[in-house]
């Protein structure tokens, strides 16, 4: 071998150990790595004489401690006692309480089982109470809970029969409802809710979950014995409870998404007294006599040097594509900044088609949504396919020949300008209220989780960079950045999870085992229950969102506009619909292997942080340096292209549809700047909404677009059905529909009666029945119809 050819080999195998070297850095790095929670203890002031520790309590989120010489609540800011008034027993014992937020419950017995249940309220620091009814069957060692509104009561009747009763709350004609109790004939322990679903922990150690939709389910046994009758739910998915381990008292947190247990950082002294959960955390009363808390704190996961170079790089990229087009376009035309002069390739459209319809949602919430329940949603993906054959063939095209910049310009040409306007109002607010904030907040939640950085910061930090390049570039600007983002944004997604099943090791086949007995890849629901995501909603959905009104969605149509041809505009929904199934078992199996990995490892999990931000935890606190800023520019790549796509289409829809038509002398050039002034001011609407956002907690932000698309997006999509699939539907009938529709939607909105998922498709189908009923009332269309239905087409264009 030459001494060139040695030295090449050399370099190859210094290449291959430095690269193994790296990976199983990678993989061991969690096994060192801290706590991601600490526990932080405090005393509370000094009981007042007479207050006996052992008798601590806290009701309707205030901590009370009586005596012999009555009773004493904590103040608002923890620094004193004061006297409280507390309800007469009347010779009953209090067997169990429950909380839910200013509110509370009492249950009394006696040897003969469940007597009384008093709802308590604080009225300063008098506790008021007000009894109500009790189950029909009585009951022994009762316990309560609070989920969905109902109070729910558990217990074993007098043949020592395990029951469970609800009571709605709120209503004036409320009665008990029986569900049947958990298998055996074990006394329950604990009674606790945790979003949807009640835990019962008995008194012989087993733990079942009970939900409306699935019953009882075993959840195994309790690690240890359970130290004090009461448990509490933290954040979103994890139930604290105190229990008796072999080094003493000790609290343990069982994880409701996955069933596993995972220890906290703190023991209980062994001369502690009363024992009482309390907010993320709990009380206790110590051998000193006074009362301690303890609570849950989250841990920050900063950022390393190299994380920030890979995402200023990334975005000192985007930026300078807006750079070069606004330096190239300066003179731009309307067609030019609205639809990239019509000059964009069909396969830069189709990848820019499907980086737009795959957001923060789709990298953020998506796995999330995987991850707590399982693929159901991603039948959508599979049905959608199949809708956009049919878009490429006969929708897309029709409306490419037009030479559109705003698709709701089709809208004026088919029935009335007033139309026009009114549907491209109602698919701005659709698309700023249900989109732009939620995209624009779930990637800020993703930072804010791993940097600290305050979420408004984040909001800020994203919203401003997005707004300069998009203002900058117009859509050249926004397609091509689409491009390269796909790519960015699969490269980490798909790291991520190599990363994961390596990781689990030897341990990946009983996991494997262990997400096909819980069904976390259950696919397909053929069930006629309309509360659920099935299979029949989605054929519906996709039938009337997709086949129907495609052309709705500006956002979208904006790319297949831009291409040289119609022909060319049909290929690029061929590549779109081709890039779906492929990039959706992607996300949904980032949801699935995260599922796999926290099984495994429980106390890598913070129970603090919302289900949503559960990928950008791993992302943070499992990934090494360098590959996480690789993902983070992998998040932002996903809601960047979306966020430059709304808010380029909204711009141009308020140029094109409301400027072009308002103002008193409209000018091209006029229209241009108008339109760069509008992304500023739409991105800052967006960031105001997303702002809004951070101050609540919401379960899952998958689910609040998919509602508010589905409120604010359909009742203007028929008007299409109606001008592209019907030659009798007129201007009149097609307004009619559309407030129809909306006032309907929203009725069955207020009712709660479906799934979310279904309110776009049933405002849809309104629109095209009320509209085509109500277009039989007026006089048919006399202006020409040819090249404006599937009915009247004219010959495609190269």
């Amino acid at each position: 071998m030459s001494l060139r050819g040695g030295r090449v080999g050399l370099r190859r195998a210094g290449v291959r150990w430095l690269a193994l070297g790296w990976l199983l850095l990678a993989v061991s790095l969690p096994a060192w790595a801290e706590g991601l929670v600490s526990v932080h203890e405090q005393a509370l002031p000094a009981l007042p004489a007479g207050a006996d520790p052992l008798r601590l309590q806290v009701v309707a989120e205030r901590v009370v401690v009586r005596g012999s010489g009555g009773a004493w609540v904590l103040d608002a800011a923890g620094t004193a006692w004061r006297d409280a008034t507390m309800p007469d027993d009347t010779g009953l014992q209090a067997v169990a309480s429950t909380d839910s937020g200013a509110q509370a419950w009492q249950l009394w017995s006696d040897d003969a089982g469940l007597q009384r249940i008093d709802a308590l309220a604080w009225q300063g620091d008098v506790l008021q109470a007000t009894p109500m009814g009790v189950p029909p069957v009585a009951l022994h060692d009762a316990r309560a809970a609070v989920l969905s509104g109902a109070l729910f009561v558990a217990g074993l009747d007098a043949a020592g029969r395990t029951q469970l009763w609800s009571w709605p709350l709120g209503s004036a004609r409320a009665t008990w409802t029986a569900h049947g109790g958990w298998p055996g004939d074990e006394a329950p322990a604990v009674l606790v809710a945790q979003k949807f679903a009640l835990y019962v922990a008995t008194q012989g150690g087993g733990l079942w979950q009970w939900n409306a939709t699935d019953g009882w389910q075993s959840q195994g046994p309790l690690p240890a014995a359970l130290a004090t009758d009461a448990a509490r739910a933290i954040g979103q998915a994890h139930v604290l409870f105190l229990l008796q381990g072999a080094n003493g008292r000790e609290p343990r947190l069982f994880h409701t998404i996955t069933g596993s247990w995972a220890p906290l950082p703190a023991t209980l002294p062994s001369d502690a007294g009363a024992l009482v959960p309390r907010g993320n955390g709990w009380l206790w009363s110590g051998g000193d006599g006074g009362v301690h808390e303890a609570r849950i704190e989250s841990g920050k996961h900063l950022l390393a040097w190299l994380d920030w170079l890979v995402i200023v790089v990334y975005l000192a990229g985007v930026m300078g594509i807006g750079v070069y087009f606004y330096r190239k376009d300066q003179t731009a035309s309307g067609a030019d900044f609205f639809v990239g002069g019509r000059s964009i390739p069909f396969w830069v459209a189709g990848v820019s088609l499907y980086a737009t319809n795959t957001s923060s949602i789709s990298f953020i919430a998506i796995p999330a949504k995987a991850y707590e329940s399982n693929w159901q949603y991603m039948t959508n993906n599979l049905v959608a396919v199949l809708g956009l054959m049919f878009v490429a063939v006969w929708i897309v095209p029709l409306l490419r020949r037009l030479d559109l910049m705003s698709v709701f310009s089709y809208l004026e040409t088919r029935f009335h300008p007033a139309i026009r306007m009114l549907a491209s109002a109602l698919a701005i607010a659709m698309q700023v209220g249900s989109r732009l904030s939620v995209i624009l907040f779930l990637p800020a939640l993703a930072i804010a989780t791993i940097t600290g950085i305050d979420v408004v910061w984040s909001i800020l930090i994203m919203g401003g960079f997005t707004i300069a390049y998009t203002a900058m570039g117009g859509m050249r600007a926004v397609v091509w950045t689409d491009f390269v983002q796909v790519f960015v944004k699969m490269g980490g997604a798909l790291f991520a999870i190599g990363f994961i099943l390596w990781s689990l090791g030897g341990d990946f086949d009983s996991v494997r085992e262990a997400v096909v007995d819980q069904r976390k890849t259950q696919l397909l629901d053929f069930s006629f229950d309309l509360t659920k995501a099935t299979v029949w909603g989605f054929i519906f959905l996709v039938v009337f969102d997709v086949v129907l009104t495609f052309p709705k969605d500006q956002v979208l149509m904006q790319r297949t506009l831009s291409t040289r041809s119609d022909k060319e505009a049909g290929r690029s929904i061929w590549i779109f619909a081709a890039m779906m199934i492929p990039g959706g078992f992607i996300f949904y199996g980032i949801g699935t292997a995260l599922w796999m990995y926290y099984r495994n490892n429980p106390e890598r999990l913070d129970p603090l942080l919302p289900i949503d931000a559960t990928f950008p935890l791993f992302i943070a606190a499992e990934l090494p340096m360098g590959v996480t800023g690789l993902i983070i520019a992998g998040i932002f790549a996903a809601a960047m292209s979306t966020l430059s796509s709304i808010i380029n289409s909204v711009a141009t829809l308020l140029s094109v549809d409301f400027y072009g038509k308002l103002a008193r002398n409209p000018t091209d050039k006029g229209g241009v700047r108008f339109a760069e002034w509008m992304t500023v001011l739409v991105g800052l609407v967006g960031i105001g909404l997303a702002l809004l956002l951070s101050r609540y907690d919401i379960h899952s932000l998958f689910d609040v677009s998919i509602e508010l698309a589905g409120l604010l997006g359909g009742g203007f999509a028929g008007a299409y059905t109606l001008g592209m699939f019907t030659r009798r539907a007129n201007s009149a009938g097609v307004a009619i529909g559309v407030a129809g529709a909306i006032a309907l939607t929203l009725l069955a909105w207020s009712f709660d009666l479906v799934h979310p998922y279904f309110y776009l498709g049933i405002s849809i189908m309104l629109c095209i029945v009320i509209g085509y009923l109500a277009s039989l009332c007026f006089p048919p269309p006399d202006r020409s119809l040819e090249g404006l239905t599937i009915h009247d087409r004219v010959k495609a264009r190269a």
